[in-house]
This record gives C-alpha cells, sequence and structure tokens, in this order.
C-alpha cells in the first residue's frame, strides 16, 4: 500500500485544517478534529470550507478597497491614490496586502511542485488557480498551513469590511443528517436589535436564526460540545433576557415586557433570572406570525 504523507492511502488520519484545529483548541483534545482520507490531510468538512474561502477571497479583496477610506487606523495617505492628504484606511490596505500575498505564495508552490503554468496576478486569476489545484493541495504536508493562512486572512479582512464583526461561539456538530460541518453562533454585541445566526462550516446552506435555536438544539449529536444558550433543568430550558434579546433579536426590554404580560414562568439562579422556554416560544412564535400576517 502507497506511503503518503506518513500515512499509508486509505487509512483515516487526523485533519489539519483550519476548522478541525479550531474545535480541537475548543475542545482541548485530538478527538474533535474530524478524520480525513489519506492522502487527503483535510477533511471533507475543511476542504469545502478551504474552496468556500478561495472563492470570496477576490470579492473580500475588492471590499476591503472600498474600505480604504473608511473609518479604522488611520495615517495621512501623501501620495498616490485619487485624493492624497486625504485619510487612509491603514488596516485596510495591509490586510489587501496579506491576501495577495499568501494567493501568490501558495499559486508559486503549485507552479514550483506541479510545473503548472504560472496563473496572471490577481485575486480573481490566483483564486481559480488554487482552486483548480485544492484536491492536490488537500494532500500537501503543508495543506495544515494552506487552511489556516487563507482562514486568518478571510477574518482579517471580514474585520475590516465589518468592524462590528460578530462574536463567534461554537454551538456543535452540524444537526443535517450526513453532514459532518460544526455550527457557530454569531452573536453581534454592538447590534442587540438583530437576531444571532447559526451557520455549519461546510454547507452553508446549512443555516438558521437565532431564535430557531431552542429547536434546533434539541436535535445537536450527541458528544459534541454543544452550547445552548439556555440551562437545563430536569429537562426544562431555561433562559435568560439576554439571550432572548440576541436570540430572537429584539430589545431587551421587549423580553420584560412580554414576560410580565404573558405571565412567563421563571426562576432565578445566582442573581439572574430566567424564564421557561415553552413560554417564550409560545409568545415569541405568536408575535413573530402576527408580523408576517401584517406584512
Amino acid at each position: 500500500m502507497q506511503e503518503v504523507n506518513g500515512a499509508a492511502a486509505g487509512f483515516v488520519v487526523p485533519c489539519r485544517g483550519a476548522g478541525c484545529r479550531a474545535r480541537e483548541a475548543a475542545g482541548r483534545g485530538k478527538q474533535h478534529r474530524r478524520p480525513a482520507q489519506a492522502p487527503a490531510l483535510l477533511c471533507t468538512a475543511c476542504r469545502a470550507r478551504l474552496g468556500l474561502e478561495l472563492m470570496r477571497l477576490p470579492d473580500l479583496y475588492e471590499e476591503c478597497a472600498l474600505a480604504l477610506g473608511a473609518s479604522g487606523p488611520r495615517r495621512e495617505k501623501v501620495s498616490g491614490g485619487p485624493l492624497p492628504g486625504m485619510p487612509f484606511n491603514a488596516t485596510a490596505a495591509d490586510v489587501r496586502t496579506a491576501l495577495m500575498g499568501v494567493l501568490s505564495t501558495w499559486a508559486a508552490l503549485v507552479v514550483q511542485e506541479r510545473g503548472a503554468p504560472a496563473p496572471r496576478r490577481d485575486t480573481a486569476a490566483l483564486s481559480r488557480f488554487l482552486l483548480q489545484h485544492v484536491g492536490w493541495l488537500a494532500t500537501h504536508p503543508a495543506a495544515g498551513e494552506l487552511s489556516e493562512e487563507i482562514a486568518r486572512v478571510v477574518r482579517r479582512a471580514r474585520r475590516v469590511i465589518d468592524p462590528d464583526a460578530a462574536r463567534q461561539v461554537a454551538v456543535g456538530g452540524c444537526v443535517e443528517p450526513g453532514c459532518t460541518g460544526s455550527l457557530t453562533a454569531a452573536v453581534r454585541a454592538q447590534a442587540p436589535h438583530e437576531p444571532a445566526e447559526i451557520t455549519c462550516d461546510a454547507d452553508a446552506a446549512h443555516h438558521w436564526l437565532g431564535h430557531q435555536w431552542l429547536q434546533l438544539s434539541r436535535r445537536v449529536r450527541p458528544g459534541t460540545d454543544a452550547r445552548a444558550a439556555a440551562g437545563t433543568v430536569a429537562g426544562t430550558r431555561w433562559i435568560s433576557a439576554a439571550d432572548i434579546a440576541r436570540l430572537w433579536g429584539i430589545a431587551p426590554g421587549s423580553v420584560y415586557r412580554h414576560a410580565s404580560q404573558a405571565q412567563w414562568r421563571r426562576q432565578t439562579r445566582t442573581g439572574r433570572t430566567y424564564y421557561h422556554e415553552a413560554d417564550v416560544q409560545r409568545t415569541l412564535e405568536s408575535r413573530k406570525a402576527t408580523a408576517n400576517t401584517a406584512g
């Protein structure tokens, strides 16, 4: 049997991808890494994530260009550009440089090791080129470093485009049958009226809004590091006002108003008040249905 990257082809090895490394860091153990089928060193989910991020990089590069004059760490731009002397977003410029550098470096590796014709040096061409070779790259000894670098530059670009970046909270394994991805909840502390979003790192179609989490959390695969936004006592889920506001995208004051008007059951633990899931669900689902009918 052929030996590839230290493992015989067909053997299962721990994934080296960015997603699985994050799972390992969150769970403090290699058992949280998904398996990769040698000779690949990336699992199906991390390879899919790598492809999606490579596809997104050209757009992120252009969106960072639009942010060059926006808020952020600034310095005076004294030469070049249409308006010399205008404030210049140094972070956006640095991210664009880093993004182009990452794409160019990995494209050069493919050209050198595979003898492929060098692509044009622009983000769209470089991204397409790497996507064409992503299967080979997933088997390369540096596949883990590629996955990490691409994920890192994507995060940096998104922070430039949206400085109010959502806080990412690990939820657990994807609940869709056959999906090996991981779910992450994005919560915006500075935008309390926007509901949290729960997405899968393997399939963008697996996507839920925060208020659907109460049903979704009951389906999370056993053995994952699921972190529901509510406490569970004797089969009953109790939810804090802050989590209700984030999950449903409503103001905290509205939570207390609904709790009072609908007489939600409540309990107090360590100085915080928690509300009964069934009461919350009944009131807010009814409110949503009424709003949709009126619309």
